[in-house]
């Protein structure tokens, strides 16, 4: 494997896990620990990722890139899972949902319960493509531009959520500060800013790794936020920040 080919799969296991460790790649890739450290100075200098004690996180450069197909639309990282696994057992019988189109998003499928009748409505026709066969499943897809990520999020589809009315909306974001929830794109935060308000119960799912920054575009305060399930990497700080702001967090465990 060539250099470039290793940090371009170090940049994917970021977006996976939020979190690389020197030692752990030098393993992977069976480099030295030098090798890679090299990796992780010139890829910060190319402003991919931000170097820690031991490793690396991911930093607003990184989030900003399109996700791989494989990642957005693969099985989901150890902290996904989790979060997805509590997020569905707070769907009821004839509810209707709002699921986006983020990596997260596609991990819940696998988790969606089929013993009840619910409406889903998405603006994502990678997630309605898995969800068309589902019999116990109401189907509903926002129409508009449809993006290389297979997302509706123009003008177009923003008019379309204005129509409808959520029971629940699982909600994520690029970045969580104290300021709120934040993306990359004006025009997604303009999009999920309409859903939201349209929405009676949201639910945010944010990795451990999203907290504390802020990206180009805010569109939603925390304290409008019913509840956010995160992992048991988030720091105790973060958690506090959120209750501060009277929001319950719920913190998932990846058994």
């Amino acid at each position: 494997m060539f250099s470039d080919e290793r940090r371009q799969e170090i940049v994917k296991l970021l977006e996976e896990n939020g979190r690389v460790w020197a030692k752990d790649l030098a393993s992977k890739f069976e480099k030295s620990i030098d090798s890679i450290r090299r990796d992780l100075s010139i890829m910060e200098e190319q402003g991919l990722l931000k170097r820690t004690h031991g490793g690396a996180i991911p930093i607003n450069n990184v989030r900003n890139m399109a996700q791989p197909r494989s990642i957005r639309y693969g099985e989901g990282s150890v902290y996904q899972n989790a979060i997805a696994k509590l997020a569905v057992t707070f769907i009821k019988e004839n509810q209707t949902i709002f699921i986006g189109g983020a990596a997260i998003h596609f991990a819940i499928l696998k988790y969606l319960p089929k013993e009840i009748s619910y409406t889903v409505v998405t603006n994502s026709v990678e997630i309605a493509y898995q969800l068309r066969d589902l019999g116990n499943i109401q189907l509903y897809v926002i129409g508009g531009f449809v993006k290389g990520s297979g997302n509706m999020t123009d003008a177009l589809a923003n008019e379309f959520a204005q129509q409808f009315t959520f029971d629940l909306c699982f909600g994520t974001a690029g970045a969580l500060s104290s300021k709120g929830l934040s993306t990359a794109t004006p025009e997604v935060s303009i999009f999920h800013k309409t859903v939201f308000n349209n929405s009676r119960k949201i639910i945010a799912l944010i990795e451990h790794f999203k907290f504390g920054d802020d990206m180009f575009s805010s569109f939603y305060p925390v304290n409008r936020l019913n509840i956010i399930i995160t992992d048991h990497e988030t720091k105790a700080e973060d958690i506090n920040m959120v209750k501060t702001q009277g929001v319950e967090i719920l913190v998932a465990n990846n058994n």
